[in-house]
């Protein structure tokens, strides 16, 4: 059974800096497949058999199979962020930094993952810009600890 989340909408800046210090949703499950493993292998160079060879994984790999490379995950982020939340105001928007990212737990080929997003700080910067922070918290379905938490930034054109 899949959970639809529902996206909160912010038409104001106001809107949005009224909720720092909040969690803002949880996104929907994804399925971090094998396949797009081997992409992100493909697209950073990064071949290690701990990541795509499957049988060498599954005999070999003290988790039993693939791992997904911890920027993978780390770059699900802005999607995980982006299914909780819409600031209409937004005409645009610009990955600005990381102030903060930890990986926990592996994530498994097939696993699913989700993001519980908090926003930590939300400032303008300009008449045009809006800085924001969000911590996000990666979990994987079934398991206690999680794969990732990553404070991002982003900067968001009005």
């Amino acid at each position: 059974m899949t959970q639809q989340t529902t996206r909160r909408r912010f038409e104001s800046f106001e809107a949005l800096q009224a909720e720092v210090g909040s969690e803002i949703g949880i996104s929907d499950w994804m399925t971090v497949d094998q396949e797009r493993i081997n992409r992100f292998a493909e697209a950073t160079g990064d071949h290690q058999w701990i990541h795509v060879d499957v049988e060498r994984s599954k005999r070999e790999s003290p988790y039993g199979a693939p791992i997904a490379h911890g920027h993978l995950t780390l770059s699900l982020v802005p999607r995980l962020i982006a299914a909780t939340l819409e600031y209409l105001p937004r005409t645009a928007g610009i990955n600005y930094g990381l102030d903060k990212a930890r990986f926990m737990s592996p994530v498994r080929a097939g696993d699913r993952i989700r993001g519980r997003v908090r926003l930590a700080a939300a400032e303008r910067t300009n008449e045009k810009t809006v800085k924001v922070t969000y911590s996000t918290t990666v979990e994987i379905e079934g398991e206690s600890k999680p794969a990732c938490v990553a404070e991002t930034i982003a900067l968001y054109l009005n």
